[in-house]
């Protein structure tokens, strides 16, 4: 019975104690969706091929609480991966990587972000570029 007690324990606690990305989707061909619901936001994403071989990734994030809901659309790039918070909720980190034609989104909640002010500058308009190249833009809908 004792070691039944604690195999369980130990079991719950390894569960308890992975503060992985909690949640993940991949996007496998165009206009296929997917979606995730972690923490506060319900996010909806889909991607389109553009010119130059980029990926055109179309985010929706919804609050659950209600509210209005914001839209981020980033082309990526064979390799490309990125993180990053909505405004408002700083203890959500999502990010976004590319292989090929598969497009990776995942989700972690109670994370605690430092800013690099070398990774990425956002602009008048609302995009983000880093090293000179659009990665994003973001606004509401």
């Amino acid at each position: 019975m004792i070691r039944k007690t604690l195999g369980v324990s130990l079991l719950a606690a390894l569960f308890l104690a992975t503060p992985a990305f909690a949640e993940e989707v991949t996007i496998r061909r165009p206009i296929e969706g997917g979606s995730l619901h972690e923490g506060r936001l319900d996010m909806v994403v889909y991607y389109v091929p553009v010119d130059g071989g980029l990926l055109k990734v179309t985010s929706t994030f919804a609050p659950k609480t209600g509210g209005d809901p914001l839209r981020i659309v980033m082309g990526l790039a064979d390799g490309d991966s990125v993180a990053f918070s909505m405004p408002g909720h700083r203890n959500s980190l999502y990010a976004f990587s590319r292989s090929g034609e598969e497009v990776t989104v995942s989700s972690e909640t109670d994370v605690h972000l430092r800013a690099d002010a070398n990774a990425l500058t956002r602009r008048a308009n609302g995009s983000l570029r880093t090293a000179g190249r659009l990665l994003a833009s973001a606004g509401p809908m």
